[in-house]
Formats: C-alpha cells, sequence, structure tokens
C-alpha cells in the first residue's frame, strides 16, 4: 500500500477513532479513502499532509486508497499536472491502490444523475449570469431572492440541459442549478450551481463536451461511484457537507453512502500554498519555476534537497486535528536536519574561497589524508582526501584584525585544519584597500590527522580544500522567500511581504574532488555549513537544504 508506512501503530486522534468505531459499529465493513487533487499545478507541502493522512489510514485499517484527479475545470487543467502530480507523489513514497482515476471518468454518469434530478423537479436551468446569481444568493442573515427561472418545467429544462451539452448557448449564458432551499442558513444550500457551460478543450476528454460540473456535484458522486468509505476533506469544505450529503440522498448509488469528514489544513509560517498565489509568482517570474527551491511545492523542496522520508515523519507528528494552526518551518527543517545527519555523507567545500599557503610544505608533495564520511553512520567509512601546500578556506575563517573571542585563523594563531595539520599563519598579502587576498601559514607535520603529539589544544578546526584537486562549482543560500510569519497579515497582500534577500547566488566556490561525483540529488554536508543538495540537472550546482543549526530548538525553548 505504501512505502512509507510501518505496521499500524495505533496512533489516536480523531479521524483513526471515527474510523475504528464505524468498523466496531458495522457503519462500513472496510476502509478506503482517495486523494483528490486538481490537475491545475503542482503539490505543496500542505497536500503532503493530506496525502499522508488518507494513504496511511487506508494502510493502517487494510484498506486501500485511490488517487482521482478532479479534472472538472478544464480552463486551467494540464496533462503537464498530471504527470507531475503523480511523479510527486511516488516520490513521497506512496502508491496508490490501481491506476490513476479521474473525475472525467464519470461526466456520462454525471450527467445522466443530473437529467434524473432534472426530471425529478430538483434541478433547473437558470438563464441569468454569475454575478446576479450570487448577489441573489444574500448573504449569512440575508434572505436568498428565487431566481425567475426557478419554477420552469421539467420538460423546458431537460431540453435546456441537452442543448447546453451539444454547445448551443455561449459561455455564461445560463447553468443548472440544485434547487434545494435559497432561504436555508447554510449559503452552499441555496440552489447550488451544478453545471457551467465551458467551451475549452478538456486535457483527457477533448472538445467532447461543452458543459463540466462543478467540484460540490462531482466530488460526492465519484465517492460514491468508486466506493469511498471515508472522504477526507480540509476544514474549508466544512459547510460544503450538507451538500455533498444532500446530492447523495437524491441518487441510487453502487454502494453504502461516502461520509465526508473535515481536518485542519498545513500552514506554515513563512509560506504561501495558495495554488493561485503560486502559479502567480511562477508567472511573474518573483521563481524560476515550480521547482525553484524557494517553493513549497514538493518538487520544490525535492530540488532543494529536503528528503521524502522527513516529510512524512513530519506531517505523521504534527498530527490530525479539528482547528486550524499554523506551524513554525523551523520544526519542519528540523526533522530535515535530523534524517540528514544520520545519512548525509560529509565533505569539504569553500564557498567563499581565500587561498592559504603553507609556506614549509614540501614542494612537490601531495599526502593524502583519511576523512570520516558520517560520524552518525560508521559503517559509511572513510576516504582519502588530497593535502598540498596550497589550500583554500573561507574567507570569514581568517581576520587580519579580529575582535575578541575570535578563534579562527589570524597572525600569530595556530588552528586545525580537518583530519589533516596544525598551521600558524605568519601573515597575509593585501590588495589596495587592505582587504587580504593570500594567507600565509607554516605547518607542524607532527600533527598530521589534527593532533598534537605534545597534547597542547587548538579552539577552531576549519575545514579546507587543495587549491590544485579543487573542482569548481556554485552554492545558493536561501531565506525565507517571505519575511514575514504570516505573509500578507500585514497588508492583505502577501506579496508585500516578498523577502528580496531569499537567495544567494555564489559562484567562486571550491569543492573537494569527491564531489566531482556526487549523484545529482543528492544531499552532503559541506562541513562547517550546512546541508547542500547537487542540483537535479545543473552539475556542480548545489543548493543548501537547511543549516546545521536547530532553530526549532531556540524556539521550543531547549537551548
Amino acid at each position: 500500500m505504501s512505502d512509507a508506512t510501518e505496521t499500524a501503530d495505533l496512533r489516536e486522534d480523531f479521524v483513526r477513532e471515527m474510523v475504528r468505531k464505524d468498523l466496531r459499529d458495522g457503519t462500513y465493513s472496510r476502509v478506503q479513502t482517495r486523494f483528490p487533487p486538481e490537475p491545475n499545478g503542482y503539490l505543496h507541502i500542505g497536500h503532503a499532509k493530506a496525502i499522508t493522512l488518507d494513504f496511511d489510514l487506508a494502510s493502517e485499517f487494510d484498506g486501500t486508497c485511490n488517487l482521482r484527479f478532479d479534472d472538472t475545470n478544464p480552463d486551467t487543467e494540464d496533462t503537464a499536472f498530471v504527470d507531475g502530480i503523480i511523479e510527486d507523489l511516488t516520490w513521497l513514497g506512496f502508491t496508490p491502490s490501481g491506476d490513476p482515476l479521474y473525475a472525467s471518468d464519470y461526466f456520462e454518469q454525471l450527467y445522466a444523475w443530473a437529467e434524473s434530478m432534472i426530471e425529478r423537479g430538483l434541478a433547473y436551468v437558470d438563464d441569468q449570469d454569475a454575478e446576479t446569481i450570487s448577489a441573489q444568493r444574500g448573504g449569512y442573515g440575508q434572505p436568498g431572492i428565487e431566481s425567475p427561472f426557478r419554477t420552469r418545467s421539467s420538460d423546458e429544462n431537460l431540453d435546456l440541459f441537452r442543448r447546453m451539452r451539444a454547445g448551443e448557448f455561449g459561455e455564461g449564458t445560463r447553468v443548472l442549478r440544485a434547487k434545494i432551499d435559497m432561504q436555508h442558513e447554510n449559503m452552499q444550500l441555496r440552489d447550488p450551481v451544478m453545471y457551467r457551460i465551458r467551451h475549452e478543450h478538456h486535457h483527457r476528454t477533448g472538445d467532447r463536451w461543452h458543459i463540466y460540473p462543478t467540484y460540490d456535484w462531482a466530488h460526492g458522486q465519484s465517492d460514491a461511484i468508486e466506493g469511498v468509505t471515508h472522504s477526507l476533506c480540509t476544514l474549508e469544505f466544512d459547510s460544503h457537507r450538507a451538500l455533498y450529503d444532500w446530492y447523495l440522498e437524491q441518487l441510487p448509488l453502487p454502494h453504502e453512502r461516502p461520509r465526508q469528514t473535515e481536518f485542519a489544513r498545513l500552514e506554515l509560517t513563512h509560506t504561501v500554498t495558495s495554488k493561485r498565489r503560486l502559479a502567480g509568482l511562477v508567472a511573474d517570474g518573483v521563481v524560476d519555476g515550480w521547482d525553484d527551491p524557494r517553493m513549497p511545492t514538493l518538487r520544490g523542496l525535492r530540488r532543494r534537497g529536503y528528503p521524502a522520508a522527513a516529510i512524512r515523519e513530519f506531517c505523521s507528528y504534527i498530527g490530525v486535528a479539528r482547528t486550524n494552526s499554523r506551524h513554525q518551518i523551523e520544526l519542519l527543517e528540523s526533522f530535515v536536519r535530523t534524517h540528514l545527519n544520520r545519512v548525509a555523507p560529509r565533505r569539504m567545500a569553500v564557498l567563499d574561497p581565500i587561498r592559504l599557503v603553507i609556506t614549509n610544505w614540501p614542494e612537490g608533495l601531495v599526502d593524502h589524508v583519511e576523512v570520516v564520511n558520517n560520524p552518525e553512520d560508521p559503517a559509511d567509512g572513510t576516504r582519502m582526501v588530497p593535502f598540498s601546500g596550497e589550500l583554500f578556506i573561507e574567507r570569514d575563517d581568517f581576520m587580519l584584525d579580529p575582535p575578541p573571542k575570535y578563534f579562527r585563523l589570524t597572525p600569530g594563531r595556530e588552528v586545525r585544519l580537518r583530519a589533516a595539520y596544525f598551521v600558524t599563519c605568519t601573515h597575509a598579502d593585501t590588495d589596495a584597500d587592505g582587504q587580504p587576498i593570500t594567507v600565509f601559514a607554516t605547518y607542524d607535520p607532527a600533527t598530521r590527522g589534527g593532533n598534537a603529539p605534545d597534547g597542547r589544544k587548538v579552539k577552531s578546526t576549519m575545514h579546507w580544500v587543495s587549491a590544485a584537486h579543487a573542482v569548481d562549482g556554485r552554492a545558493m543560500l536561501y531565506d525565507r522567500l517571505f519575511s514575514a510569519e504570516v505573509p500578507g497579515d500585514r497588508t492583505g497582500d502577501p506579496l508585500d511581504d516578498l523577502n528580496p534577500r531569499s537567495r544567494q547566488v555564489l559562484d567562486n566556490c571550491r569543492f573537494e574532488p569527491a564531489l566531482a561525483d556526487c549523484p545529482h540529488g543528492e544531499v552532503v554536508q559541506f562541513e562547517r555549513l550546512g546541508y547542500f543538495a547537487h542540483d537535479t540537472r545543473e552539475p556542480q550546482l548545489f543548493h543548501r537544504t537547511v543549516g546545521l543549526r536547530d532553530e526549532w530548538a531556540r524556539i521550543a525553548g531547549r537551548t
């Protein structure tokens, strides 16, 4: 059922309690769920929570979970999104029960049921435009106004509806509405629209249809056709549940009636998950595409190096609630960091290089020092890294005139070069502005491996790369795409909180030779700098996934 889910662990939340009770009471003899994305964009971190719940719940109760595309709006849907969603779902670690399904698979059945509703006086064709219909619905505490076309005969409605299907009328000229109650306190039951005219090419049905069902008309009926038992939705669909049930009550169903249950959606600080907003960021060139590593899409997170397992663990950890809340993005990052700490190999990279010359190094000598690949995983072994008399170190690791408590390299200071030798800075060459351009030092041959025989200590260990063996590359460092914890909270427009410094591009990086063979997409720890993912396409481009410091521990008050 799922590559991500272990055996049932008796997790407790209101959804699982409901399912257990349903099985005990005989309400259902089995469990079937579904994940129903609309193919008008790519999956994001919010979808990951819904996916994890849908698939884990089915797995825990030996049930099934379908992937069903809600492809009822040809204006915005595309096969590229269909393929991308399937790919993202597979990457996240979940396998649907059978081939993907589509709401468009049921267009004929939905249409036949709509005709039946018309024949029984439960639906009618309305000639008013969308603005008029919306205005006549009234509001909470305000009465609705019945359409002047509400009393049409069933025969006239049926004739008009069939002509709508045939494409005789222009878009926006007519809709099919359910006839329920224009004074109902639930606005969703004030004669909702069931079909609208769209002369658009559909990615699966082509040009065969000129009318398309609304989400509310298609969703519950698709659940029923497939035999879904538990239809899990986010809280914004709470008011739709009465309509979901009303539609199902009017129809002869091939299975027992499914039940809709709502849960809180996933919201993160500094993050926007509205597909409309995300599509706008792409269209306006704010980001480079749906897979930009700053995006909260699964393909963006994947490119940035977020492990699928860490995302699943995070979604399981935050659980399922009845009320909306916003989680700190640092909590998600802590799951990513913890996972990568266990599995990511360590490598040395210098992102802002300055040359270090060891003046007493034997000319032409190349030493190879043994470096541990991952101290958290002894089975990962070691590697040999070349060391020579000219190295690159980080520019921040040297200062001519350091402040107090600066323990890295400065004239007269001795430091350890990781797994190699102790070196002592003697002097530095500077440019016309007094900025150092080359640092000079001597090394102690007796300290090979990074320890002094006489037991003396140093206060700093620095990473390095041999200049003669360095691999040239690039790195991208990321900050929050939105600077505010709740984007748009201050002005109402999240774009007002865009961070203009959300990405820093470093073009002059130097990597140790082992990174030349790093597979695309692999995440490694650049020692002292953070976790970095090799880009999925461009060679020697690395995206910083997360830093080494656990910001969530600070927020949670553990440090």
